[in-house]
C-alpha cells in the first residue's frame, strides 16, 4: 500500500469515527436540538482535527441531523410538529411494506415473542414512561423487521426511526392517549401475521397504524 493509500485510509477511517461519535451524542440528547457545532471545539472534546470532522458534519447534514444556518453556522437540527408529522407518513409506507414481505416467515414462536414484547407495552401503560414505552415501541416493531429479507429497506427504517426520536425531543415525548390505541393495533397486526392473512391486508393496517400516529399528532398541534 502507497503512502498516499496508507494516508487516505487513515483520514476515512478518522471521518468514520467521528461521523459516529456525533451521531451517537446527537441522537442520546448530549447535543441537543440548536446546538452549535463548531468545529474547533469538537476537535478539542473530541481529539479529532477539524478535516475528517468537517466531513463527518457533511454526512450528518446529509442525513437530516445536521443544518447550516446563515450567521450562525453548523448546529444540532431543529424540528417542528409539521415534519415529525412528514416523517411518520414516510415511516408509514416503508413499514407497511416491511410487514407485510416479513409476515411470512413469522413462525408461531416468533408471533408469541412479539406478543411478549406488546404485552410489557401494556403493563408499562399503568405508570406511564413516555420514555420507556417508546423503547418498548421501538423493540416490537423490530421484532417483525428483523424477518424482513431486504436489508437495504431495513436500513431505510433504522436510519428513519433514530432520525425521527431525534425529531420528537425537540417537539413532543407522546401524544396523549395514542399509546393505549398503539397497543391495541398492535394485536391486531399480529393475529393478521398469526393467521396468515394476505399480504395486502397486513400493508395496510401496518401502514395505518402508522398514519394514525401522524394523524393524532397533527390534532394535538391544532388543538392547541
Amino acid at each position: 500500500m502507497s503512502a498516499t493509500q496508507k494516508q487516505t485510509r487513515s483520514k476515512g477511517s478518522k471521518a468514520e469515527v467521528s461521523y459516529e461519535l456525533l451521531r451517537s451524542r446527537i441522537l442520546d440528547g448530549t447535543y441537543g436540538p440548536g446546538y452549535r457545532l463548531v468545529l474547533s471545539q469538537l476537535a478539542r472534546e473530541t481529539g479529532v482535527s477539524t478535516i475528517p470532522m468537517r466531513e463527518a458534519l457533511r454526512r450528518l447534514q446529509s442525513d437530516g441531523l445536521v443544518e447550516v444556518v446563515r450567521n450562525i453556522g453548523a448546529r444540532v437540527a431543529v424540528f417542528d410538529a409539521a415534519q415529525v408529522e412528514h416523517a411518520l407518513q414516510v415511516l408509514a409506507r416503508l413499514e407497511g411494506y416491511a410487514t407485510a414481505i416479513s409476515a411470512p416467515r413469522m413462525t408461531a414462536e416468533h408471533v408469541e415473542r412479539s406478543r411478549e414484547i406488546n404485552a410489557r407495552m401494556t403493563m408499562a401503560l399503568e405508570d406511564f414512561d413516555p420514555a420507556a414505552f417508546t423503547a418498548l415501541n421501538r423493540e416490537f416493531h423490530f421484532s417483525l423487521y428483523e424477518h424482513c429479507p431486504d436489508a437495504h429497506l431495513v436500513s431505510l427504517m433504522e436510519a428513519e426511526w433514530a432520525r425521527l426520536d431525534h425529531m420528537r425531543r425537540s417537539t413532543f415525548s407522546h401524544v396523549p392517549g395514542r399509546a393505549r390505541r398503539s397497543v391495541a393495533e398492535h394485536e391486531r397486526l399480529l393475529e393478521l401475521i398469526a393467521a396468515g392473512a394476505p399480504a395486502q391486508e397486513i400493508e395496510q393496517v401496518a401502514c395505518a397504524h402508522k398514519v394514525a400516529t401522524a394523524e393524532a399528532l397533527h390534532q394535538s398541534q391544532t388543538a392547541t
